[in-house]
């Protein structure tokens, strides 16, 4: 079962592939009036930003008592980001990779999900530290519109939304059962047209919120544990503008850190708001527009928004597939491994 779901997903990712052929061209041609040496030091900061993100979930994990590898992380975190983008769910969907690991390892599952639960919300919060400098460059600059301010606000529901499930746990496992059950109840009500049974179970649900309300038992008292990883998330966003700044550079384009500062406000925000994945579409055209609003030449801001999610979509999405192929590949092994031990277990 495990082999049919990472085929669908990889399958899912050629078909993006696929059908965003013509902005793969685009960035070609962008590409032969690039300096490869940027490129070269682009790539090199965005696997920076990938390992960063390996190194958030290890620390978040020591974070409910589990100790893991920042290598597997790495895999896993390319892993579930690349599930993120084929299948966009504000950031969730890419923790099904996690729990499916933390099966096959004997770690908890209700701890692992507080994990994916954590790394969404510190992401939000310290990119709303950079929106909040956005918005202050954008508006001494007179280019905030209604665009930005509805997914701002948008932005901000799901970080309270995701906040205040977290509070509940953290202060009821039975609290938070009776909040998912009535989302559970909600779901069910709105595929029951379709499938003509319940979606979802409300007797899981229960079982569940008491799972994550156990993992979120674990933090109770390391008040100066939970200030690192917010660091990391911000050290996350500090990668991005520097490989933003690196997309000026290889065009000789000038700029200010105001410019860099509000056009990734404008980026990340439509990346997580967005119906595409990972904002596909809607990214270029929002960062071309924010930047040409910023007194960038409209050529310029075109060539710049491509190279910037050249860097940071396409090459993290092949560096994804790479990856739910090597944690296969590994899993594989391991169980051949198992199976070798068990027969020499038997034999004895």
């Amino acid at each position: 079962m495990r082999k049919v779901l990472i085929a669908i997903v990889l399958m899912l990712g050629i078909l993006l592939v696929i059908l965003s052929f013509s902005e793969i061209e685009n960035i070609v041609r962008t590409l032969q009036q690039s300096d490869w040496r940027l490129w070269g030091l682009a790539l090199v900061v965005e696997l920076i930003w990938l390992y960063n993100l390996g190194t958030s979930f290890r620390i978040l994990y020591r974070l409910v008592g589990i100790e893991e590898k920042a290598n597997h992380l790495f895999w896993l975190a390319s892993g579930a980001n690349f599930i993120n983008v084929v299948a966009p769910s504000a950031g969730i969907g890419g923790v099904a990779l996690f729990l499916d690991d933390a099966k096959r390892q004997n770690h908890p599952s209700g701890h692992i999900t507080v994990v994916g639960a954590l790394f969404v919300l510190y992401d939000y919060f310290a990119f709303l530290c950079l929106l909040a400098l956005g918005w202050v460059v954008l508006i001494r600059r007179n280019n905030l519109n209604s665009g930005e301010i509805t997914a701002s606000i948008i932005m901000l529901g799901l970080a309270i939304g995701l906040s205040f499930i977290l509070y509940l746990g953290y202060k009821s496992g039975e609290k938070l059962g009776r909040a998912l059950a009535g989302l559970v109840r909600f779901i069910n009500r709105l595929f029951n047209p379709f499938i003509h049974r319940p979606y979802l179970s409300e007797a899981s649900a229960h079982r569940y919120a008491f799972e994550i309300s156990d993992g979120l038992l674990v933090i109770r008292g390391k008040r100066k544990e939970l200030i690192w990883p917010f660091l990391f998330a911000l050290n996350n966003k500090a990668i991005l503008l520097i490989i933003l700044a690196i997309s000026f550079l290889a065009y000789q384009v000038p700029f200010t850190t105001g410019t860099l500062v509000a056009g990734l406000s404008v980026a990340y925000l439509f990346t997580i708001v967005s119906p595409t994945p990972a904002g596909l579409g809607f990214v270029e055209g929002a960062l071309t527009i924010a930047l040409n609003a910023m007194r960038v030449p409209l050529g310029s801001a075109a060539v710049i928004t491509l190279t910037y999610r050249a860097i940071t979509f396409w090459f993290p999405l092949a560096m994804g597939a790479f990856a739910l192929r090597h944690l296969n590949i590994s899993r594989q092994s391991d169980n051949r491994v198992d199976k070798k031990g068990d027969v020499t277990i038997t034999e004895k």
